[in-house]
């Protein structure tokens, strides 16, 4: 029982920073959508900051997961490019929120010491993943193609910023495929 609790306050609180950030969570209120006891919550994460990083480093490892699933030194790098904005649209998709670790990179100067470490690993896997990516479909240079993730990972964060403030996933859409016809990702 006690995975399956810690593993169910867990998916609240991504719930819960995807939509209101690190500020949001609030253990009463986890307790309560998850049926336990607030102090149930501070076993498993005594303070917020350990619930805080816990599910932000979560967050980057699943995406790296993820990540890993689209292109891990396979055959169609391009292809991988072309779906790389689908790992942000899909938050989107869930009752319009927005990248766990985006909302929270908005908070930094606010978040304490671990969660920063946590969040700032998010932005670190997806650039390192773009520019091995970029380094396969393309003829650039190292520091080349790490510009350019950095500017891809960027822009797509972004496009889901302005899709989430809008209330609407075409404007997500819309800016992928301007990015495309620009030339920063593959059509």
């Amino acid at each position: 029982m006690g995975s399956n609790v810690r593993e169910a306050v867990m998916a609240a609180a991504k719930r819960v920073a995807q939509s209101h950030g690190y500020t949001g969570l609030n253990f009463r209120e986890l307790a309560a959508e998850v049926g336990i006891k607030s102090a149930t919550i501070h076993y498993y994460f005594p303070t917020k900051v350990d619930l805080g990083a816990a599910i932000a480093k979560r967050y980057w490892e699943d995406s790296q997961t993820v990540l890993d699933g689209l292109w891990n030194g396979g055959t169609d790098p391009e292809r991988a490019l072309m779906e790389y904005p689908n790992t942000f649209r899909v938050s989107l998709e869930h009752d319009n929120r927005i990248c766990l670790c985006s909302f929270m990179s908005a908070e930094h100067d606010d978040l304490p010491d671990p969660v920063k470490q946590e969040v700032s690993a998010f932005a670190d896997i997806n650039i390192a993943w773009l520019t091995r990516v970029l380094s396969a479909a393309t003829d650039l240079d190292a520091a080349a193609c790490e510009r350019r993730a950095h500017a891809i990972f960027a822009a797509v964060a972004g496009a889901q910023l302005m899709a989430r403030s809008r209330s609407d996933i075409s404007v997500f859409d819309a800016l992928i495929d301007s990015y495309r016809e620009a030339g920063l990702l593959p059509r």
